[in-house]
């Protein structure tokens, strides 16, 4: 069936339709990611967004349960040049367009996606429309797209209420913005008893539980729209609890401490992202995911001093706050896009752990 992507300036992109046939306006970013779709299609940073690729062809080796990065699919839209009807892999145990239809994720193929990136990077990210309405009034959807703004995103993916995963070692807790498996499954391979809290929790109930490290995950959203999470955040950057943040909990840390961030032209979503280590000189190949960025043109050394910088575009990758055991990076170190160059960020994190119980 006939499906149409309508951006706010006007543009029309036509193709077919797959997954749901539901009608659906979102904000429409761009992931540069030659594999991983299914990780995409389940990393819940993603809620509120339908998501361009720029690899021409998805669905190639099929679906992989297990190696979804939630329970559920979370985009808006799903949006390729074209998708494979025919997976061929061992592990597949479905099609992509199967697995749209069950998430009811609508989505549309067969337009050229270099064309809409190339307007997405020129103009910024901007809102669509995903429909098979023939029908439809360019002017009154245009008007209504503009005045599209989503929120409560960070609400909308969290867990509902605490999850414990067993382990020997460092009792870590984990604030779940919209975690990623693979967080609690890192700590978790390394030992770590990780305690999961909805997003709600507060900074009292997580201290009297006497952690020995805090994680704040990954999640979707504008960060300066979590003001009460922001607040409880604060009181744990007052304690002397060894923090590790990514992503979304980098930039809310960040705002805790006193901080700025400010929105991105298009973001930054792919893995294959460059990030320098500015204490080693290194660089990674980084997998990332936001639209919003620490501003560090105002950052005060007193509070804390750039960790990585994205070797791209020179914007902030991560934080080492002064006099405090905290570090945040705006990457993935969860992610395998190198395939595991930054995974040593979570064995830093356990030093700093077995740093502050020897001390």
């Amino acid at each position: 069936m006939k499906a149409f992507l309508i951006l706010e300036d006007g543009h029309v992109f036509t193709g077919t339709g797959i997954g749901s046939d539901r009608e659906v306006i979102s904000e429409i970013v761009f992931n540069t990611s030659m594999t991983g779709y299914l990780e995409v299609l389940t990393d819940p940073s993603y809620a509120g967004q339908a998501v361009v690729m720029t690899y021409p062809l998805i669905g190639n080796y099929g679906v992989c349960r297990a190696d979804m990065e939630s329970a559920k699919a979370w985009p808006d839209g799903y949006i390729v040049r074209e998708l494979s009807r025919k997976p061929s892999n061992f592990r597949s145990e479905e099609t992509i367009q199967d697995f749209l239809e069950e998430q009811d994720i609508p989505g549309i193929a067969g337009i050229d996606t270099r064309a809409l990136t190339k307007i997405l990077r020129e103009k910024g990210t901007m809102n669509g429309m995903i429909t098979r309405n023939e029908q439809f009034d360019l002017e009154e959807v245009t008007a209504k797209l503009k005045g599209y703004a989503p929120s409560g995103a960070v609400k909308k993916v969290t867990c509902k209420e605490k999850n414990i995963l067993p382990g020997s070692g460092y009792k870590v807790a984990l604030m779940d913005f919209g975690a990623k498996n693979n967080i609690a499954r890192s700590l978790n391979d390394r030992g770590c008893e990780v305690t999961i809290y909805p997003a709600s929790s507060s900074a009292e109930e997580i201290l009297a539980a006497q952690p020995d490290g805090i994680m704040l995950s990954n999640g979707p959203g504008d960060p300066k729209e979590c003001t009460e999470i922001i607040g409880e955040i604060r009181k744990l950057y007052e304690s002397d609890v060894p923090i590790f943040a990514i992503c979304l909990g980098h930039q809310l840390m960040a705002l805790a401490a006193g901080c700025d961030t400010y929105k991105l032209k298009y973001g930054h979503r792919g893995g294959n992202h460059p990030v320098k280590d500015l204490a080693t000189g290194r660089v990674y190949i980084s997998s990332q995911n936001h639209g919003y960025v620490v501003d560090t043109s105002r950052l005060d050394e007193k509070v804390a001093v750039p960790a990585f910088v994205n070797v791209n575009d020179g914007t902030n990758e991560g934080l080492s706050y002064t006099g405090k055991n905290i570090f945040t990076v705006q990457f993935h170190p969860e992610a395998c896009p190198g395939p595991q160059d930054s995974a040593y960020l979570f064995d830093r994190f356990l030093k700093m752990m077995e740093g502050r119980k020897h001390a």
